[in-house]
């Protein structure tokens, strides 16, 4: 990997970094696609569209983690990856899925949302923060457990150059003020946001980019679904400065979206 990584930044006149590449944690997206898939709620999935996203490079870039993983998942869905985004990769993916959702192409999808932190150069947004390596997926569509309950249903997904302009206007912001709304900000949303008085608000630990509001998201939408009407996510990207929000909201016996 060193010998590959010296051909590839030569040209551009850097080396890697030894030390800190053989210091690495070395966890490949293969093995954070694996470890999702091992996860119930994720490996008895069968996906019609199953996209991958991560804002890190791989660590060995020769591996298609999408069609790996789609074909631990049914083998039958379309596979693509979404990179170089930034923590944008997640908010475009919903768009598409919800996009072949209407057109009728996809009734359920599989997005996961990768991290890994072994670069061969220093990239001060790893070494500073610093990150861990941290994998989310989302089953879009499926049917909830046990074919009942409330579920979580995507609604959409919006960019904008702040927090603030993100949240105000749209959406999503129009409905900060309503009862029933939990905020989630993530942990580089660094604006002095005021919502509305009876908007609940959870604030993303530190410690990961691309991943930190689909861990929380995974971790707790079971308990955000009984409790509120609606869930709106919002991040900004430290490199880009723009900031992404996408919105769920909660629903009946229907299957989620």
């Amino acid at each position: 990997m060193l010998d590959y990584f010296r051909d590839l930044l030569t040209p551009f006149g850097e080396k890697p970094d030894e030390e800190l590449f053989r210091g690495g944690a070395h966890v490949h997206h293969r093995d954070l696609a694996d470890l999702l898939v091992a996860d119930e709620g994720v490996g008895r999935s069968r996906p019609e569209l199953l996209i991958v996203t991560h804002a890190l490079p791989d660590v060995v870039p020769f591996t298609a983690v999408a069609p790996h993983m789609t074909e631990r998942l049914g083998g039958r869905a379309v596979n693509f990856a979404i990179a170089q985004q930034g923590l944008a990769a997640p908010f475009t993916a919903l768009r598409i899925a919800s996009a072949y959702h209407r057109a009728g192409r996809a009734a359920e999808v599989v997005l996961a949302v990768l991290e890994q932190t072994t670069l061969p150069t220093a990239f001060p947004l790893v070494q500073d923060t610093p990150l861990t390596d941290s994998a989310a997926a989302l089953v879009l569509g499926g049917a909830p457990a046990g074919g009942d309950g409330p579920v979580l249903r995507f609604v959409r997904a919006h960019a904008a150059g702040s927090a603030a302009t993100a949240l105000d206007g749209y959406g999503p912001g129009r409905e900060l003020d309503e009862d029933g709304t939990l905020l989630v900000l993530g942990p580089w949303v660094t604006e002095d946001l005021p919502p509305g008085e009876r908007t609940a608000v959870h604030r993303v630990a530190p410690g990961s980019y691309c991943t930190s509001l689909w861990l929380d998201l995974a971790d707790h939408w079971q308990e955000w679904q009984r409790s509120y009407r609606r869930v709106v996510l919002c991040d900004t990207d430290p490199r880009s400065g723009r900031s992404h929000v996408a919105l769920f909201a909660t629903e009946g016996k229907a299957a989620t979206r």
